[in-house]
């Protein structure tokens, strides 16, 4: 009996260990699916639920919010002044966390600087507030569902090779580095472009498949004085590679060690680890590696930071900093990605290049089709790499990016987000950088939700209609330092900029660029029947010098709309406007934006291809 019984027990054990080693079929489907909860994907997937639209995020680590929380960059890059949609919810919620605006201002890098892991909880606290939203841990891509032309769903793996296959009415690819894009079969870019490709006088003469240099990124905390953190000396280590990297300048700033630790100070006395300048970068291209060589070739990126750490603490004298140990759950205490500048852009409906920032107003107004912003300088890491050259960037006002940059050329049911969209190897040093990235990623979420509800393909959305959208939520358009959402006429300008009917300027600014509206001004009457040109061909512009008054911005409009409007604009005036109407007075931009929005209300009456032309 007793050996009957062992024998049971010994086949029961048997058993359970057989099934946990055989692999598991897991089906899911959904109205949207999200490749990845980086930056772009909890952006995207936060919108589109929102939008009341089934929504699965599908991510590889157990934390939400890529680059700024598993990759360790956490000291933001750009848009402080740009206070759009997501990213600025994200941002109150750590000054909420934190006590205020300045208790974010802790490194001379960033005005925002943040623990990832408190980045981690409020991505995922945000994330829990939307019921229609869902989030898997722990899955990585291995393949791309299609039917015909059209993208399906997708398929991932986890480390115990169960696999997870989603259905979707439209899949968003969110990885770093448009890991879905050759599994599409859509066609991409890897490099810098040849001058010829993009028109861009700095680009060099011929292609090259140079990307960024990438970090892994660490985040140091200080113990105390008398407190000795010291690692183990990493494998390789070469303390001749790290010579240099406090004694060097910034902007025509010297660079001291206590300076450069400084540099992305972060709460909490922390300090984030992501440092050029015979730093942890590192030239490492992985982009088109299979996931299991990409962890193998990393693993260099690796060594590369903690070498650095181990220079700090033994070269440069601070024992008492050593990697946090209440950041990140790896046993290095590393990031638990690597962070990536750089991967595969994608061959949209259109490509977005330096140009298209330098003059908006040039021959393709693609700023029309704007939907987030950016006002990051072009800036590239390369000094890991002899091999690349060397490019003098101009200067650059804000910027948006337009919407065919995340639509697949060929491709359907796809939708590009994070680094990987369709945009020149140059300006991708703009456009990569977390705050943009993150907006860029609500309009992937907002348009794919619309592609649902509207029953279209992604292609055929309007495009007013998902800019309506995306202002609804609280997002720019257009990049304008001086009109935030908090103004009551920020809509009305929004859209009427977007339109083109009134200009705006930019302007490069040190490492915070700029587009004036100034709203408060005045123009004349030929400068506002430019604007009205500019919106329909067929309208005559005025010669008229003088300043806009009240009662010619009525006669404008009636000559526009072939309609009295005097009346209207009465209306309008004393409902909307906070000046006592008088029709002599030089009236401002900000309440002919009023006027002319609520008169002619561009983005219902007249739309518009992804080249910004109006049809």
């Amino acid at each position: 009996m007793i050996k009957r019984y062992y024998t049971i027990v010994s086949a029961f054990l048997v058993f359970l260990l057989l099934s946990a080693c055989v692999s598991r079929d897991l089906n899911r489907k959904t109205d949207v699916l999200i490749i990845g909860g980086t930056t772009s994907g909890i952006s995207a997937g936060l919108q589109s639920a929102r939008l009341k639209v089934n929504t699965l995020i599908v991510e590889e680590t157990p934390w939400l919010g890529g680059m700024l929380t598993a990759g360790g960059v956490s000291a933001t890059d750009g848009n402080h002044s740009l206070n759009s949609g997501i990213w600025n919810e994200f941002r109150n919620r750590l000054r909420t966390h934190y006590g205020g605006e300045a208790a974010l201002a802790t490194g001379w890098v960033s005005n925002t600087q943040f623990e990832p892991h408190i980045g981690d909880s409020i991505f995922k606290s945000m994330a829990a507030e939307e019921k229609q939203l869902s989030v898997i841990y722990g899955y990585h891509l291995t393949g791309i569902i299609k039917e015909s032309n059209k993208v399906t769903g997708a398929v991932f793996e986890n480390e115990k090779h169960d696999r997870l296959t989603v259905q979707a009415g439209v899949v968003i690819d969110a990885t770093d580095l448009g890991d879905g894009l050759p599994l599409a079969d859509a066609a991409y870019d890897i490099g810098m472009e040849a001058r010829s490709k993009t028109g861009e006088e700095m680009a060099p003469v011929s292609a090259n498949n140079i990307v960024q240099d990438l970090t892994w990124v660490a985040i140091l905390k200080d113990y105390g004085a008398g407190t000795d953190k010291t690692i183990q000396r990493p494998q390789n280590y070469d303390p001749e590679m790290y010579r240099g990297s406090c004694t060097t300048t910034v902007d025509s700033i010297l660079i001291n060690c206590d300076k450069m630790l400084n540099y992305g100070r972060l709460p909490d006395k922390k300090f984030m680890i992501n440092w050029p300048r015979k730093g942890n970068d590192i030239y490492l291209n992985v982009v088109e590696m299979d996931w299991s060589a990409r962890i193998k070739e990393l693993k260099k990126a690796k060594e590369r930071t903690l070498g650095f750490i181990y220079y700090i603490q033994t070269e440069l004298g601070y024992k008492n900093i050593g990697p946090a140990d209440d950041e990140f759950p790896t046993d290095d205490k590393l990031a638990l990605v690597p962070y990536h500048r750089e991967g595969r852009r994608l061959r949209g409906i259109k490509r977005f290049t330096i140009n298209h920032v330098i003059d908006i107003y040039g021959k393709e107004p693609l700023y029309r089709t704007g939907i987030s912003v950016g006002d990051y300088p072009v800036d590239h890491h390369h000094g890991c790499n002899p091999d690349a050259p060397v490019i003098r960037f101009p200067s650059v006002p804000s910027f948006n990016i337009p919407l065919g940059t995340l639509i697949p050329e060929k491709i359907d049911g796809l939708i590009v987000s994070d680094k990987a969209i369709s945009v020149s190897n140059l300006i991708n040093g703009a456009t990569r950088l977390q705050p943009c990235v993150m907006l860029t990623g609500q309009a992937a979420g907002a348009l794919a939700a619309l592609s649902v509800l509207n029953n279209q393909n992604v292609r055929e959305i309007n495009i007013r209609k998902l800019q309506q959208t995306l202002l609804d939520a609280g997002a720019y358009l257009m990049p304008l330092y001086d009109v935030s959402p908090a103004d009551k006429e920020f809509q009305s300008i929004q859209r009427i900029t977007a339109s083109g009917i009134l200009k705006v300027k930019g302007e490069s600014y040190h490492w915070a660029n700029r587009t004036w509206f100034y709203p408060d001004t005045v123009l004349t009457a030929k400068e506002f029947s430019e604007g009205l040109r500019n919106f329909d061909n067929n309208f005559a512009i005025s010669n008229d010098q003088s300043v806009m008054t009240v009662q010619k911005a009525s006669d404008l409009l009636s000559e526009f709309l072939k309609r009295e409007t005097l009346t209207d604009v009465q209306k309008l005036w004393k409902s909307r406007i906070d000046r006592k109407f008088d029709l002599k007075m030089a009236i401002r931009k900000r309440e002919l934006s009023v006027l002319a929005d609520e008169l002619i209300r561009p983005f219902e009456t007249r739309s518009i291809g992804f080249d910004g032309n109006y049809r």
